[in-house]
């Protein structure tokens, strides 16, 4: 087992087994459905980029708190404890990784600054994010100085290898300015670069289009910052809203989006693309929702639209009960479902598709063998009882093991509670002393 590492809290943060699931309770007229026991999960041996740690060092309610991340990771703890906050950062600096504006990925600045936080002199605030990534390029680390007040700007950046040796550091020389200076090390005759770069953009994400990669110092340069760019970008945030998910959609290019209301578009595309992970995705809807589930269908309406279906399986319609000799009673509309139902069924279809069906911006230039997907799912076990649960748990925990995908979501207190120690999923728990 993993050695206990302290959580922001003081409280232990262990690697933990997925919940054990109770046996659900048998449909009318059907028979009881046994839990699975868990899969087992172990690191998953591959060249791909991805964060083990998320650093906090003061942001919101949070202030030195360094979060480690497996392939399976859940922020638990009671409301207010900081796990929406924790996600908040780690979708930023997605944002930030892919390209994006300083504002794109902090809407609201000031409201992540520190509670007490006193202005200096010249009236700024601000706050501290960063993150470790492991690659091929060891483990490399991002630190950001962030000021939030009176003018939103990355005020300081450094990027560190794996030996601790600084490649990218930068600073705010003239708040006048819009640009921050920044250095980096290259190692060759000149030893460090120098150069006024945006203060709004993640000058780790700027360097492959500045280095040239001629020498060995600027070859371990670009080696560190693409790792962190990889596998910063490559991530889909995922809050599936039941209340958008109950009307039919009209078919598009079937890339499912962050409130997963074209769910009906998306199974309508992977029922006929991947009869394989259809049939993993039938499996889990008839563990996850009530009475029997046969099949997962898309009815195509007159004007167009598509609605989902669940095919209970019914018996025909005709007499005699021939199945040969009669159209089956039409499915169950998903509007029908529950909103718990609905979720589980979304969150089941985000594990089981990929980046070519999810809204996600993948690096194009690079195999998609060398890249993963991290999934971020707020309030994961919103709506959900504790079977489906620990149905999806275990679902997430197969297929992260496969080495393509991550999950990071937050989750109440029962859900840490439920978890045993050992076995493959990291709860990260925030209660507060």
């Amino acid at each position: 087992m993993d050695s206990i590492r302290p959580a922001a809290s003081g409280r232990p943060v262990v690697p933990a087994a997925v919940p054990a699931a109770p046996t659900r309770p048998a449909a009318p007229g059907g028979s009881p459905a046994t839990a699975r026991p868990p899969a087992a999960v172990g690191p998953a041996v591959t060249p791909r980029p991805a964060l083990t740690a998320l650093r906090l060092s003061a942001f919101k309610a949070h202030r030195g708190a360094v979060l480690p991340l497996g392939p399976v990771t859940l922020f638990a703890g009671p409301s207010g404890s900081g796990k929406s906050s924790a996600l908040q950062a780690y979708e930023a600096l997605a944002l930030l990784g892919a390209g994006g504006p300083l504002r794109s990925a902090f809407p609201d600045p000031a409201g992540c600054v520190p509670e007490g936080a006193v202005p200096d002199a010249q009236g700024r605030r601000g706050f501290r994010i960063g993150c470790t990534v492991d690659g091929p390029a060891g483990a490399v680390r991002l630190d950001l100085a962030v000021q939030a007040e009176p003018e939103p700007r990355i005020v300081g950046e450094r990027l560190t290898d794996a030996d601790g040796r600084t490649l990218l550091a930068t600073a705010l020389r003239d708040p006048r300015r819009r640009t921050v200076q920044a250095e980096w090390h290259t190692g060759d005759r000149s030893h460090v670069t120098r150069a006024p770069l945006p203060g709004d953009r993640l000058a780790t994400a700027l360097l492959p289009l500045r280095v040239a990669g001629s020498t060995e110092g600027q070859r371990r340069l670009l080696a560190a910052a693409e790792q962190v760019v990889l596998a910063l970008r490559s991530v889909f945030a995922c809050d599936p809203r039941p209340h958008r998910m109950r009307a039919p959609v009209p078919v598009g290019e079937g890339r499912l989006r962050r409130g997963c209301d074209n769910l009906a578009e998306v199974l309508h595309r992977t029922r006929a693309d991947c009869t394989r992970r259809h049939a993993r995705l039938v499996a889990a809807a008839a563990a996850g929702c009530a009475g029997p589930v046969r099949d997962l269908d898309v009815e195509r309406l007159a004007d167009g639209t598509v609605r989902a279906l669940l095919d209970r399986g019914d018996r025909p319609s005709g007499s005699g009960g021939d199945p040969g000799g009669a159209a089956r009673r039409p499915g169950t509309p998903l509007e029908r479902l529950g909103d718990g139902e609905l979720r589980y069924l979304a969150l089941a279809l985000v594990l089981l598709t990929g980046p070519g069906v999810l809204a996600v911006d993948q690096a194009a230039e690079v195999p998609g063998a060398l890249q993963t997907l991290t999934v971020l799912a707020d309030g994961f076990d919103r709506g959900l009882d504790r079977w489906q649960a620990g149905e999806l748990l275990r679902l997430a925990a197969e297929i992260c093991a496969e080495g393509h995908m991550r999950f990071v979501a937050t989750a109440g207190e029962a859900v840490a509670e439920a978890a045993r120690p050992g076995e493959g999923l990291t709860v990260v728990d925030l209660r507060r002393e």
